[in-house]
């Protein structure tokens, strides 16, 4: 499932091997099955495998949804239906407190957190997954078919709350096609960046990777970056402001960490915080951008652990006060919640934390995030390990 930012409506995405027709038979949770029905279309993604598998991706629009309203659905065609499944339409307006959980670098092997993630969107725990990069890895593996498994595994999650994404390292593979196809976010750059609103906030989603991947073209970086910089500014409008006050963002690489491991924020300057000398033109990094801009709160993933910052911005610690660090900070402040679980299991950490470093762990595990209302954010670190 997928949430646009548009109210009353919801999308339903699935794939099927043969071509068939895209249809989604739904009603009110208590109400008699199937009463409404919605058809939506379907594109053909080929894999760039050797096998060139041929995969077709359903997507159906659903519509006049009632705010906070459960439905009940299943999807498919006279030539086959899903199982029975069920959602709950996101509330209208800003004046609510969404709740979410957050992690990255999630894969078939080893997926320490979903039995409990399960487990909790069921119980309607969550209205929003935030899944911040590596998804399978890898789902281009075995011509794709890992990629399938991959959704499967997750359809106990994203068939019951909205379930949104950002592209990371381990999607780069035939120009992150996997990504591009099997996920529609917001927007019209193939997911690979978007915003969106939920109650209080505006949620805005980023590519880290096209700062890495310069082959799948520099001006990604400048689209990009230019693309960035009008959405928040239009987030910032005295009007839109008030009524949505937290920005919040999610993207892979983390602009810092204190990880060591051989691809990591602690020995290299982050491109993404800083930016890229070595091209033509320079490629300009995203720090400054959102501190002028007032971003509150940056999720990171990559690294399989999970650390907190203290509100930092340029290496030094911008605390609201002493005692209070986190009330009015002066700084964004960083969250890298990269520990869900994979076959690369844990990444270790440098013994001393730098001063910006407020709490590290290498337990699996996830984040749970609640926006509580327009001056109050709660977030909270969950162990898998204990």
């Amino acid at each position: 499932i997928l949430y646009l930012g548009v109210p009353q409506s919801m999308i339903i995405t699935w794939t099927t091997f043969n071509k068939t027709e895209s249809w989604v038979e739904y009603g009110v949770w208590g109400g008699k099955l199937f009463q409404l029905t919605a058809q939506g279309s379907f594109t053909l993604f080929k894999d760039g495998g050797d096998e060139g598998r041929k995969l077709y991706m359903h997507r159906v629009t659903l519509t006049h949804l009632k705010p906070g309203t459960a439905y009940v659905y299943h999807c498919g065609s006279s030539d086959g239906w899903s199982d029975i499944l069920f959602f709950t339409a996101i509330k209208e307006g800003s004046d609510w407190s969404p709740n979410f959980a957050l992690f990255g670098d999630l894969g078939n092997d080893n997926p320490q957190s979903l039995a409990r993630l399960q487990k909790e969107t069921q119980l309607g725990m969550y209205d929003v997954i935030l899944h911040i990069g590596d998804f399978a890895y890898d789902m281009d593996e075995d011509n794709a078919r890992i990629g399938d498994e991959f959704m499967r595994q997750i359809q106990s999650i994203a068939a019951y709350v909205p379930y949104m994404t950002c592209p990371g390292n381990h999607e780069n593979a035939y120009n992150f096609s996997n990504y591009r196809n099997r996920f529609s976010m917001p927007g019209d750059t193939e997911s690979l960046w978007y915003s969106w609103n939920i109650g209080p906030a505006h949620i805005i989603s980023l590519s880290t990777e096209v700062y890495f991947y310069l082959e799948y073209g520099l001006d990604l970086i400048f689209k990009q970056y230019s693309w960035l910089e009008k959405d928040l500014a239009e987030a910032n409008k005295p009007e839109n402001r008030k009524v949505r006050p937290w920005i919040i963002t999610m993207a892979h690489r983390p602009m810092y960490c204190s990880n060591d491991d051989k691809d990591d924020c602690t020995k290299f300057e982050s491109y993404v915080r800083v930016g890229r000398n070595d091209t033509t033109p320079v490629a300009p990094g995203l720090e400054k951008l959102l501190y002028d801009y007032g971003v509150d709160l940056e999720l990171w993933a990559h690294e399989h652990t999970y650390e907190r910052l203290w509100p930092v911005y340029g290496f030094q610690v911008f605390n609201g006060s002493m005692e209070h660090p986190y009330v009015n900070p002066r700084a964004p402040v960083h969250i890298i919640t990269g520990s869900a679980g994979c076959r690369e299991k844990h990444d270790g950490f440098i013994p001393v934390p730098r001063d910006w470093s407020a709490f590290r762990s290498t337990d699996y595990g996830y984040t749970r995030m609640q926006i509580l209302n327009s001056t109050h954010l709660y977030l909270e670190q969950v162990s898998d390990d204990q």
